[in-house]
């Protein structure tokens, strides 16, 4: 672990853009908000680690301009979280409300 959080710090130092995917290697799909707060208890400032789950993640994915914002026209699941990420990045492990393709799925 003290490896990766190294290389993690120095690739944040070097500007290489990072994105939050399923991916996550040694955590269940659906846990990436524990990945979300790993990248900000290695020094990513939470505004940068909400903009790698969303905005980077469109433009790696090339679907900049379809996705990845809350914009008319724009593809978009909506989460509301218990809590203020950029306060403390855990909040987005917190969800209380979902919508998908214009459905509720969970209310608080």
């Amino acid at each position: 672990m003290a490896f990766h959080a190294a290389e993690f710090k120095r690739q944040m130092a070097a500007g290489v853009p990072f994105a939050v995917g399923s991916d996550v290697g040694p955590f269940p799909h659906g846990t990436q908000g524990h990945e979300m707060e790993l990248m900000a208890a290695y020094g990513m400032k939470p505004v940068d680690v909400l903009r790698a789950g969303l905005i980077n993640g469109a433009k790696l994915l090339g679907w900049a301009g379809q996705v990845g914002e809350l914009k008319p026209g724009y593809l978009a699941d909506v989460i509301a979280v218990r809590g203020n990420p950029l306060a403390d990045i855990s909040a987005v492990t917190k969800v209380a409300f979902v919508m998908k393709g214009g459905v509720v799925y969970r209310r608080p």
